[in-house]
């Protein structure tokens, strides 16, 4: 099994610290605000990936955490005249309900910064008392960037590089302007927690890296999150955390692409957040899970009108056939195993999703033509696509219910060629070959059917 590692930018083979356990962490959600696309993304992945290093044997402890204290959370805390650690509560519980609503599974540990305000603050004790750290006269506590020679090994940034991009704050109480907060004095109203220093509450950085320690100890398998907290997020944890402990923080580092929408960078000052609730108002959330997957996990997925109601009309048609397979075949048990191989095959080389998913349609091509042939092998495959394809959280839900939510064209006796000229069509269109969509829509014309398109995707209605 191969996973890239961000840190030696290369594919390693994966050899745990212990033999047979796995230790993995990653970065949750900061609850300033209700659960994007982005968030749902990157929690679908490591709830993935957990499975299927079980799925290979391994035993899986999968921590995950949320900031539920931080500039932002405060900031919306004013606004609303809610406390902080009142506003934080409930955000955790909406975003909670929505990981539900995408049968995204808890992780092993939850942890919030809230609750291992002890450890968080041991931790920066420790790196004062080491030289790592030092506090300044208004309260602050800040980390000694140049007492960690290797700081920039994974963001590739040098010590002065590092300054581009990032918010600089209180230049006058640090000795370098590249060093980071550990502890951030309480300004008035604001919550805060006692200290050596006085009253005041955590940097983000340190919360990751004393929690990490409080689940794991010093060294942990995976660290994972989003490509955007490679800096300085990530670099700043392996700064504090290797300067404690003397030991390598994390054996392999691994990052996800970002969300666009129409090829702009998803954000809140744009206008384009995509929040999971409406997601999962318009489609189901094994279209978005079919969607997002479809990209390799690695780069930015580019969200266009398109992509989810492609997904939807995908899994439509995948659902029909099993519905069909069931209903011929209700007897027939067991699977075939080839599947589930080449699906093990293409998750161990970096957790490949797109290439697992691309397999599909050659999967159900082969279904279709069994099912012709009233051949119950039909049955065994997609009872194996069940069962693999579960871990990716798809194909978990009983075919006719599905049907009846999502298939537009579900009260149309619409044979299973129709469909797959119709489907053809499609592809033609996304690929903006309106010569062969024009084709095809005639081909459709012949059979008997008018084709109509629309955002959500096409309807098919009989002339």
């Amino acid at each position: 099994m191969k996973i890239y590692n961000s840190l030696t930018r290369r594919k390693e083979t994966f050899v745990p610290l212990e033999a047979g356990k796995v230790k993995m962490y990653a970065c949750g959600i900061t609850v300033s605000g209700e659960a994007h696309v982005g968030h749902g993304f990157q929690a679908l992945l490591y709830d993935i990936f957990r499975k299927f290093l079980e799925k290979q044997g391994y035993a899986v402890t999968y921590a995950r955490n949320y900031t539920d204290v931080d500039d932002k959370i405060i900031a919306r805390a004013k606004e609303t005249g809610i406390p902080a650690d009142r506003y934080a509560a409930m955000m955790i519980e909406k975003i909670n309900d929505v990981m539900r609503k995408m049968d995204i599974d808890d992780p092993t540990l939850w942890l919030k910064a809230t609750e291992n305000m002890g450890a968080i603050i041991d931790f920066v004790s420790r790196l004062v008392a080491s030289g790592h750290a030092y506090a300044a006269d208004n309260g602050d506590v800040y980390f000694d960037v140049d007492t960690f020679p290797a700081y920039g090994q994974l963001s590739g940034r040098d010590k002065e590089d590092s300054l581009d991009g990032v918010r600089v704050e209180n230049d006058d109480c640090k000795r370098h302007p590249y060093d980071f907060a550990l502890w951030k004095a309480a300004k008035e109203g604001e919550i805060s927690w006692d200290s050596p220093w006085g009253k005041g509450r955590p940097g983000w950085h340190i919360e990751c890296s004393a929690m990490n320690r409080v689940a794991f100890g010093d060294q942990i398998d995976i660290h994972g999150g989003g490509r955007d907290l490679i800096f300085p997020h990530h670099e700043n944890e392996i700064a504090q955390t290797e300067s404690l402990t003397g030991k390598q923080f994390a054996k392999y580092w691994t990052h996800n692409g970002l969300i666009k929408v129409n090829g702009q960078k998803m954000s809140k000052s744009l206008g384009n957040s995509l929040l999971l609730e409406d997601l999962l108002a318009k489609y189901s959330n094994e279209a978005i899970k079919f969607a997002l997957l479809s990209y390799g996990y690695r780069g930015d997925i580019n969200i266009t009108d398109n992509l989810f109601p492609d997904a939807e009309a995908h899994l439509v048609r995948f659902y029909r056939l099993i519905a069909r397979a069931e209903e011929m075949f209700p007897a027939e048990e067991g699977g075939e195993e080839q599947i589930d191989r080449r699906f093990d095959e293409a998750m161990s080389d970096d957790f490949n999703t797109a290439l697992a998913l691309s397999d599909l349609f050659g999967y159900f091509k082969e279904v279709a033509r069994r099912i012709e042939a009233n051949d119950p092998g039909a049955r065994r495959m997609t009872n194996q696509i069940r069962k693999t394809y579960a871990l990716l959280g798809i194909f978990k839900r009983d075919a006719h219910e599905y049907l009846a939510t999502y298939d537009k064209n579900a009260d149309e006796d619409i044979p299973e060629e129709v469909r797959a000229v119709a489907e053809e069509r499609r592809a033609a269109r996304a690929a903006k070959d309106w010569a062969k969509s024009d084709e095809l829509r005639e081909t459709l014309k012949g059979m008997g059917y008018a084709v109509k398109d629309s955002k959500e995707g096409y309807t098919l209605e009989k002339i």
